[in-house]
This record gives C-alpha cells, structure tokens and sequence, in this order.
C-alpha cells in the first residue's frame, strides 16, 4: 500500500505542475483529491501495521522459553 500511495504523490506532484503551468483551477482540485486519497491509504496503513492482532505476534501474557 505504501507504493501507492507514492504512486500517487507523483500523481498530485504532477496535477500540481500543470495546475501552476495552466492556472487552471480544475487541475489543482485533482491535485488536491489524489493528495487527500494518498493521505487517507498513508493512514489506513499505519494502523494497520499498529494492529496488535496479528498472526506473528505472541499471545498476550505468553512469553518465548529460552532453553
């Protein structure tokens, strides 16, 4: 999900330039758009890494026994 979302900052990198090369203001909404989506997956996958239920992890209590 991370490289979407830098697929997408490129996107809104782009819908920037040509908003400032035309001036026009149609341009920069979908700068702004593809910007706030980016922004909302960054998000999404941030907590999902933060998400203590997931497989790999040790039940909660339980440690690993160093023999």
């Amino acid at each position: 999900m991370l490289v979407l979302t830098l697929v997408l900052a490129a996107i809104g990198f782009g819908l920037l330039v040509a908003a400032l090369a035309t001036g026009s203001v149609l341009w920069a909404w979908g700068c702004i758009l593809v910007c706030v989506i980016g922004a909302v997956l960054l998000l999404v996958s941030a907590l999902a890494v933060r998400n203590p239920d997931s497989d790999d992890a040790p039940p909660p209590g339980r440690h690993a026994r160093r023999d």
